[in-house]
Parts: C-alpha cells; sequence; structure tokens
C-alpha cells in the first residue's frame, strides 16, 4: 500500500470509493512481494502493480466486480497452463491477491494509518483475507505500539478480528511483524488457535524506513546515500570534519551528523535505533576513525550489514588492528571488506551500485552471480535480516 498511498489517500479523502488489490502471498518466483498493491481509481484508472504487469488485467475486472458487490476476494493466480497463459503469469510463480472496497465506511481507519505511515510511526494493520465463516472476511484490527519498546502492554489495539483469542494470537504476531518490518499472511485455527487452519490474516507491518549509516564525508558517501534513498533507507551521513559534513555536500541524505563516527554509533545503539534492519557503510579508510568505529559495529547486536570501503592492503591492516583490540574471528567474519560486490566499479556512482548490490544479495540470499548462468529460482525466500516487503 505504501507505494500507492498517495493517490489513494487523494481518493479517499474526496469522498470516492477505490478497488484494492494488495498481495498477501506468493510462492516460487513471484513478481511482487506480499503488501505491493494495485488501485483501481473512481474513473477506472489503474495506479501501482501487484505482479509487474502479469496478472494487471485480471485483478483490475475482479476488482471492478468487488466495487459492485461490495463483497472482498481473495483470488490464487498460479501456474497451472490454463490460469498462465489466461492471464499472463508465466514467469513460474504463485499469488494470493486480496481484492476490496476501499471508501470511508469500509475503512474509516485509513486516515490515521497514512498519517502514522507518512510520520514514521508504526502501525500494523491487520486484516482478515480468508475465515469458513464469510461474515469475518474483511475485519480489521489496528496495532499500533505507543513505544519504541513494542511491547504488548504498551499497545493499543483498535477493532477486532472476530474474537478476543484470535485478537491475541494476531496483535502478539502483528507486534513481531513490526519488529522484522516485514508483511505477512498468518494462519491460524478459526477461532485464532495457534495450531489449526481456516483463518487467514494479512498484516501490512508498517514499520518506520530501515537505516542506513554512511560513516565518511567523502565523495562516495554522497552517491552512497543516493542509491540508499532510492532503495528506501533513511540515510544518515556521520563524519567528524564539519568542513566536509554539511547538509549541501549531501543533499539525498535525510541527516548530516558532525561527531566523532564511534561516538555517534554508540549513542544510537544505546538509544535503541539501530536493529536488524541496519546497514552500516564506513568509507573513511583512515584507521584513527574505522578501527573505534569497526569496534562499536561488529559488538553491537547483529545488524543486517557492516562494510567498510578500503584496498587488501587497508582491508589487512584494519583486520589486524580489529585483532589486536580483542575482536574474535566470528565478529571479523561479519565485516563486508573490501566492501561491495565485484562489478568492476570506477566511480563514486559505480561504487555505489555495487555496494547496494551487496547488501541486497545479503538481504535476499543473492549469490551475486549472473542470472543467465545460474539455474533455479530468481527470486529468493525471505530470510532473517532481510528487509520489509514493499507495504
Amino acid at each position: 500500500m505504501r507505494e500507492v498511498l498517495d493517490e489513494l489517500m487523494e481518493w479517499y479523502d474526496a469522498g470516492e470509493t477505490i478497488g484494492m488489490g494488495t498481495v498477501v502471498a506468493t510462492f516460487q518466483s513471484a513478481p511482487r512481494p506480499a503488501g505491493a498493491s494495485m488501485l483501481v481509481g473512481p474513473g477506472g484508472q489503474a495506479v501501482g502493480s501487484v505482479s509487474g504487469g502479469c496478472v494487471e488485467g485480471a485483478v483490475y475486472e475482479l476488482t471492478g466486480e468487488v466495487v459492485a458487490s461490495g463483497h472482498a476476494q481473495l483470488q490464487r493466480y498460479g501456474i497451472s497452463d490454463d490460469d498462465a497463459f489466461a492471464v499472463g503469469l508465466t514467469c513460474g510463480g504463485i499469488l494470493d491477491v486480496y481484492v476490496e472496497k476501499i471508501d470511508r465506511t469500509t475503512f474509516p481507519e485509513l486516515a490515521q494509518i497514512a498519517q502514522d505511515v507518512r510520520e514514521g510511526r508504526p502501525v500494523a494493520v491487520a486484516t482478515v483475507v480468508d475465515h469458513p465463516d464469510p461474515s469475518w472476511i474483511g475485519r480489521r484490527m489496528i496495532v499500533h505500539p505507543d513505544s519504541d519498546s513494542a511491547s504488548r502492554a504498551e499497545t493499543h489495539i483498535e477493532g477486532s478480528i472476530g474474537s478476543t483469542r484470535a485478537d491475541d494470537a494476531v496483535a502478539d504476531d502483528a507486534l513481531g511483524l513490526l519488529a522484522q518490518g516485514r508483511n505477512a499472511t498468518l494462519t491460524y485455527g478459526p477461532d485464532g488457535e495457534r495450531r489449526g487452519e481456516g483463518l487467514r490474516v494479512f498484516v501490512w507491518a508498517f514499520a518506520p524506513a530501515p537505516r542506513m549509516l554512511v560513516f565518511g564525508a567523502i565523495d562516495f558517501a554522497a552517491a552512497v546515500a543516493e542509491v540508499g534513498h532510492f532503495l528506501g533507507y533513511h540515510v544518515t551521513v556521520c563524519d567528524a570534519r564539519p568542513v566536509f559534513a554539511t547538509a549541501t555536500r549531501f543533499p539525498e541524505a535525510d541527516e548530516v551528523i558532525v561527531d566523532w563516527p564511534h561516538r555517534y554509533l554508540t549513542a544510537e545503539v544505546e538509544a535503541g535505533r539501530v536493529d536488524e534492519r541496519t546497514v552500516v557503510c564506513v568509507l573513511t579508510h583512515d584507521p584513527k576513525f574505522d578501527v573505534p568505529l569497526l569496534e562499536v559495529a561488529l559488538r553491537m547486536p547483529r545488524v543486517a550489514y557492516v562494510g567498510a570501503m578500503g584496498s587488501r592492503r587497508t582491508h589487512d591492516d584494519r583486520t589486524e588492528r580489529l585483532r589486536e583490540i580483542g575482536l574474535s574471528d566470528d565478529d571479523l567474519d561479519r565485516l563486508s571488506s573490501p566492501i561491495g560486490l565485484d562489478l568492476g566499479a570506477r566511480t563514486p556512482q559505480e561504487t555505489a551500485i555495487s555496494i547496494a548490490a551487496e547488501i541486497i544479495a545479503g538481504r535476499w540470499g543473492g549469490s551475486g552471480e549472473r542470472l543467465a548462468e545460474r539455474p533455479g529460482r530468481i527470486h529468493h525466500a525471505l530470510h532473517e535480516g532481510a528487509l520489509p516487503s514493499e507495504g
């Protein structure tokens, strides 16, 4: 929903009715992640995508039916020959798409949710997409942690899935998805039993954007910040030298901090603003900055990525210095150095692409090899430490 939020709210605020199809589950080589949405506006306009073009036509038609009837539908688009060629889904994947009618009556909480998303407040939206009792389908629960701790005791819950047991189970799991920053369809017994099937609930986990911490206010950092911004990170550039760490030099960064890198990172960790989605790019290649900074980065709770720029000689010297201050082989195994994938990059922009490619490969479990030379699936399954799906 996040990528079509502006258009959705423009129509919603005008009192219009919108049809929305959302990917709630994917299997095999599906082209779009859970949470990707397509809108059909009041004039028949199509905005967004659920499959990158494969099944948009079929979803468009189904959306018209749902808006006319007012009854939400869950539709699977699979890879059988008939289905695949009928709707164009020839990529080998399977999509479950939930199609619903959206207006101020069917979704009165949407305005507040949109405000939360735009202002970076975590909020989860749980929607029943399948149940033996049709009256449950479309019921919603909004889960909004009131503090950074995401404790159940400090969570505001609005709405109901359909029973106290189901509400309790879904609220707990929604908090977990918020902590991970990912969307998912959850399966329970018909009354929310932990073991069983029948109830399927899709949870949009609108967590704040993951962080990219870039240390070293150099030209490579400007390129990395630009690519990080493009990928949806909240980008911070930090350097101890005020003459270089200026907002005008890093227009794509969300914030530019003048501080000693290791001191800033320590403060962010202690404040709870570094999590398993955070990526750390150390571009200073100066031991007086690198070594104390990497000591903090490699000793702190696990993050998605820690990379450091430098030549092979710089890497060897840096590794030796880190060993001397007590870092173990396991600690050093977490360090990507020299930073980036081997793309033959030369310019700051090309180097930024190689760094982003390594981050993405780590996020999804990619190998970095040419797809043309690899057999099997193109898309990798989400794994621990991954960033959120589109929301």
